[in-house]
């Protein structure tokens, strides 16, 4: 299995596709640049077979409704988080000047829970990890020894908690009793910089060496 990360969107969002030797692909937050995404796809001959959402703010679903009809492919966002991709206070685009308001067509599929979601030959096992936004949840592919953890941890740093439905010490509850909880060697692939490691962000990251660890 193969990944690949892409820079997208006003806030060059880091996005995700996750690919098999067949080029059947699953899609993690397509947070804009919808042509350039498209194009990409097709060189590489990749169809999107789904679009997981780690949380729906909106430098995460600018390209969302590209990919989706380009592709047939569905959508899947936690359950609270139903209605902000069309709504541009919730996710975010109203809340600031000079960005353009996003909205997308409502999500396919509602995560309810932390059952695996199996999409052909691939299984994601979500971890709820609320605290960015109430509906953040990251996607676990242990074979792969890879977390996709949109804006809950980052090479040194978490996510906000200043947007609507954020809360610090939700997040670092998140932080840790899911994400720290895996391996060490677990790459964390998230939403905004550079990837990095559970082990790594255990020695240096601020937040989780003053968290107790």
């Amino acid at each position: 299995m193969n990944w690949k990360q892409l820079a997208l969107g006003p806030l060059q969002t880091n996005g995700y596709v996750i690919y098999d030797e067949k080029t059947s692909g699953i899609m993690i937050d397509p947070g804009g640049d919808g042509e350039k995404l498209i194009h990409w796809l097709m060189e590489e001959k990749i169809t999107i077979k789904a679009i997981l959402l780690t949380h729906a703010h909106f430098d995460h679903i600018g390209a969302v409704d590209a990919v989706r009809n380009k592709y047939d492919s569905p959508v899947y966002v936690h359950k609270e988080e139903e209605g902000w991709l069309g709504n541009s206070n919730l996710n975010g685009s109203g809340l600031f000047q000079g960005i353009e308001k996003i909205t997308v067509a409502d999500a396919d599929h509602l995560i309810t829970s932390e059952s695996p979601i199996v999409i052909g030959n691939f299984e994601f096992q979500v971890f709820e990890t609320p605290g960015h936004s109430p509906g953040s949840v990251s996607y676990y592919l242990p074979n792969e020894k890879i977390v996709f953890s949109g804006d809950v941890l980052f090479h040194g740093g978490v996510g906000r908690t200043d947007l609507p439905g954020g809360d610090h010490d939700t997040l670092m509850d998140s932080i840790h009793n899911k994400m720290l909880s895996l391996p060490d060697e677990t790459t964390v692939a998230n939403g905004h910089g550079p990837v990095t490691t559970i082990g790594k962000e255990k020695e240096i990251n601020p937040f989780i060496n003053g968290f107790g660890w």
